[in-house]
């Protein structure tokens, strides 16, 4: 008998799933050159959406044959079917981190890390465990030690745009986003390890060589099966980066004596896998994850245009100069700044993909009608349609930063971005982001370091392989009349 999970209190009709799967293989190829190379991510579904009239269909994802056995899945793309995949009562989260295939365990030491594990899994309370008690213990140091890599950074900016009359963001960013995530944990910079400054770099390389079936490099069309052939037929091999990952694997080992002591004496982790799941976290979830969000934040506050620039610049100075500082209490007085994050958040999620497998028979609801899910299908949701749902948002499709001011905070549960909804917590039992709360700092730090420095700003965007590309145009510093 089918379990019913609903996200809202309406009984609606129990329809069949819509779509189809096409032919064995063919139909998995068609549909992932009509995502890579045809339609694009947002029109893949938004053209699925409206053939079968229902946010709810079974389609196949990428990467398909050979790398994923079975690309088969049910995709939920409203906010309310989309959180049946928070529930690990009802889903299965083992090895689905990246779909429907894993990348070699070769890419991290040997062990399934944390992400990969489903919290019905004995190692996986301890191993997220010891992730929060890691992060618990650097907590004094988020905040200046966040602030004086963003010094560093934007006196390379400002020293760029001098130079060039403009100035890259994303490898700026990267370069910042590593330094810190390094010294936070490692309680030291990589230059003074054999890493030197060459951690962005193996860490890019390492994530391209795990999410690359998952990837279009946007070369000119008549490349395309060549493309396919190389990054989507068969998985790129690991020793192509074994030398770099080792190099970063030694730097963090060597760096990590107390925190690794904890892990095995406290958490009854070995070090070798204390030091992978480490180095998985730092590099996958904090590095990548910054090299992805950082630009995409800063292009909608700078494409929101001067209104909002005046709005948050008022708000951060008047907070920062009544607080004495840039603390954490003067951080959770800046309601605007709090609403522009989520609302990147919701926009433009820095990780669009979740999925989960059917623990049993379930049924889900949609807007508009209820689906049976059997015990086993995998489940997909895109999040930028799910947190885009009109019937949740008005203006969904515009950034508007106050959205989330005052009423507009009942809309937080239906933000997403950390694997779970924005008013719930992450825990050892769930897969929620343990650095949910970090990255929501980091966030605001950011925007408060750079309306502290600048009136305003603009910029040009574009589009890289994971996330936006930003290029500052124009940096204008306070004035006698607005600082």
């Amino acid at each position: 008998m089918a379990s019913s999970y609903q996200a809202e209190e309406n009984q609606l009709p129990l329809k069949p799933i819509p779509g189809s799967y096409g032919l064995p293989f063919f139909g998995a190829l068609r549909a992932r050159f009509d995502y890579f190379y045809l339609q694009g991510q947002d029109d893949f579904f938004l053209t699925r959406i409206k053939k079968h009239k229902s946010t709810v269909f079974r389609t196949t994802m990428p990467p398909g044959p050979f790398i994923a056995s079975n690309p088969r899945v049910v995709a939920v793309l409203d906010a309310v079917s989309f959180p049946i995949l928070f529930d690990t009562s009802k889903v299965e989260k083992r090895n689905v981190l990246d779909g429907t295939f894993m990348p070699s365990t070769s890419f991290t030491g040997g062990y399934r890390v944390c992400a990969y594990l489903d919290p019905s899994e004995s190692n996986h309370s301890s191993l997220k465990s010891f992730l929060f008690s890691l992060l618990a213990s650097k907590h004094h140091s988020f905040i200046p030690l966040f602030r004086s890599s963003l010094s560093e950074f934007f006196t390379e900016l400002e020293d760029q745009l001098s130079d060039s009359n403009s100035a890259k963001f994303n490898p700026l960013s990267d370069k910042m986003s590593f330094n810190f995530v390094f010294q936070l944990f490692c309680d030291k910079k990589p230059s003074d390890t054999p890493l030197g400054s060459n951690g962005p770099a193996h860490f890019d390389l390492w994530l391209f060589f795990q999410l690359a079936p998952l990837i279009t490099l946007g070369l000119p069309k008549f490349l395309s099966l060549l493309e396919e052939c190389v990054l989507h037929w068969f998985p790129l091999p690991w020793f192509v980066v074994k030398s770099r990952y080792n190099e970063l694997y030694d730097a963090f080992y060597s760096s990590l004596g107390s925190s690794l002591d904890e892990a095995e004496n406290k958490f009854g982790i070995e070090r070798a896998e204390a030091c992978h799941n480490l180095v998985f976290m730092a590099g996958f979830n904090a590095y990548g994850g910054m090299k992805a969000w950082f630009p995409t934040l800063i292009k909608w506050v700078g494409s929101a245009g001067s209104e909002l620039h005046r709005q948050l610049r008022e708000e951060i100075r008047t907070v920062v100069k009544e607080e004495g500082g840039v603390t954490l209490a003067a951080l959770t007085r800046m309601e605007l700044t709090k609403s522009v994050v989520f609302e990147a958040m919701r926009i433009e999620p820095p990780v669009p993909f979740q999925y989960g497998k059917a623990k049993e028979d379930i049924v889900v609801q949609s807007h508009d009608a209820a689906f049976k899910i059997k015990k086993g299908e995998m489940i997909f949701g895109y999040q930028p349609l799910a947190t885009k749902d009109p019937r949740v948002f008005d203006r969904a499709e515009e950034f508007v930063g106050h959205r989330f001011v005052g009423e507009g905070k009942k809309l937080l549960k239906y933000v997403y971005w950390s694997n779970g909804r924005e008013t719930e917590d992450p825990t050892a039992e769930n897969k929620q982001c343990p650095g949910k709360d970090l990255v929501l700092l980091m966030s605001r730090v950011l925007l408060v370091e750079f309306f502290l420095r600048y009136d305003t700003f603009t910029l040009e965007a574009g589009k890289v392989l994971l996330g936006s590309s930003v290029t500052i145009k124009s940096l204008t510093k306070p004035n006698s009349a607005t600082r």
